[in-house]
């Protein structure tokens, strides 16, 4: 049976170098997660590296307990199993590249919520638009005509290469590629889909059949047959996306890219992953930095596709919903106007080149790889057996990044890779603090062993 492949393209990440947490007061970063005046600190530790100044004002939380939240996160949130850390982070408040927890410590957030938040925590200017469009108008479904929709299909369309022109909005990138899966059997007349080892594609019952991180599978049978940020930032060969599209469309299937984390210019050289392949899918597939945050996802294919979808109605009570479509025009808006993917690849080489030279320092350190501010640290062992440091030395070094006031994430078949997806308005003043931070973690790691 001919084959349809579904192929990530490219890790992609892109910088703008903007902070908006400017402020001329000296302070410094504490243990506590405080930041202190000059005066005071002589008081604490002085091997703690300096957090870069934030001027934002924070909010009092009032909120309930972390005693509170953790009891109804046991008892009710049924899928709210999974935490990071030991000592969990109870975030109350986001600015830009900063969090802060439920009592006032801040951090330096390089997961973005898992690559999602793309210009920035609470960027005023997506803000703005979203109360700008509260006061209008919050829902109508797609079988209305309203402005939002076109505006924002028309905007976004000008961002992808001829023929990738028709598009459908949907909720996530779970729904995105499972409507993708859809349009290309209907298409094809095939079946089966190829994906990559390692890969994730979502956590629906059609999508979790395309993943393969057994840590996100469940021991059922999936109903398909058979990109790579989860799988830790992991680079193609060089012309492979170009062999493998040209296979697969000789044997009559059509190419997907699974442009969720890789989009809008996280990779920095180019606004799509797979534009750094030299390369056009059939289909593409979009979802987190779309919205920075605000559930929002898309398909993009060509009208000679589109047209094998209206074999049955396809209805969407949510997508293309107005405030969606607002709050993503004004993320495309303010990429191009903070030059949000350009900052992507400068601060983004920046980071690579120095983590680089940490790689060469530390045995355990096996690999650094990536593009723009998509990029994997591969933690082994040691660098001649290439064996993936053990998890829970894993979970120590992460630790120690957080209580430092830094966040980042997990990934890689073993999950031996820590992710670096930051919000692309990070500056190299961060960069600089992320670096000591957890060259700080490696070093007590390795004395400690």
């Amino acid at each position: 049976m001919h084959k349809v492949v579904s192929c990530i393209s490219g890790r992609c990440a892109a910088l703008t170098g903007r902070s908006s947490c400017l402020t001329s007061l000296a302070r410094f970063h504490l243990r506590s997660g405080a930041a202190h005046q000059k005066s005071a600190i002589k008081y604490y530790m002085v091997d703690i590296p300096e957090m870069p100044p934030c001027s934002f004002k924070l909010e009092e939380y009032k909120g309930m307990s972390k005693e509170q939240m953790m009891e109804i996160r046991k008892q009710n949130c049924m899928t709210m199993k999974i935490t990071y850390y030991k000592k969990p982070v109870f975030i109350h408040q986001g600015y830009m590249q900063w969090l802060w927890d439920v009592d006032g410590k801040r951090y330096l957030d390089l997961f973005a919520g898992v690559a999602t938040v793309s210009v920035g925590h609470c960027h005023p200017k997506v803000t703005a638009a979203t109360q700008r469009q509260l006061k209008k108008l919050w829902h109508t479904t797609n079988i209305y005509i309203h402005p939002e929709l076109h505006e924002y299909c028309d905007k976004l369309a000008s961002y992808l290469p001829d023929p990738l022109k028709v598009i459908y909005l949907t909720n996530s990138g779970s729904e995105a590629n499972e409507l993708a899966m859809l349009m290309a059997r209907l298409h094809t007349g095939n079946f089966d889909i190829i994906t990559f080892r390692g890969s994730y594609h979502g956590g629906s019952q059609q999508t979790m059949g395309l993943t393969a991180k057994s840590s996100c599978k469940f021991p059922i049978a999936t109903s398909s047959g058979c990109i790579h940020g989860m799988g830790g930032a992991v680079q193609y060969p060089k012309n492979y996306l170009k062999e493998a599209y040209k296979l697969v469309r000789q044997t009559g299937g059509i190419c997907i890219a699974d442009e969720v984390q890789t989009g809008f210019g996280r990779t920095g050289s180019h606004f799509w992953g797979f534009q750094g392949h030299d390369v056009i899918p059939d289909m593409v597939t979009m979802a987190k930095g779309i919205g920075n945050g605000f559930p929002v996802g898309a398909v993009v294919t060509t009208p000679e596709i589109a047209v094998s979808f209206v074999k049955a109605s396809h209805f969407n009570t949510f997508g293309g919903n107005p405030l969606a479509c607002a709050v993503a025009s004004s993320v495309l808006d303010t990429i191009r106007e903070d030059s949000t993917q350009q900052n992507s690849l400068h601060v983004g080489t920046y980071l690579m080149t120095q983590m680089a030279k940490l790689r060469d320092k530390y045995e355990v350190i096996g690999d650094v790889r990536g593009k723009g501010l998509q990029i994997g640290m591969e933690m082994v062992k040691d660098k001649g057996s290439r064996e993936p440091l053990p998890p829970e030395a894993m979970s120590e070094i992460l630790e120690d990044v957080k209580d430092t006031g830094v966040l980042i994430g997990k990934g890689g078949v073993h999950g031996q890779t820590f992710r670096i997806q930051p919000p692309m308005c990070i500056t190299r003043e961060d960069v600089d603090f992320f670096l000591a931070v957890f060259n700080k973690a490696i070093s007590g790691y390795t004395d400690r062993k």
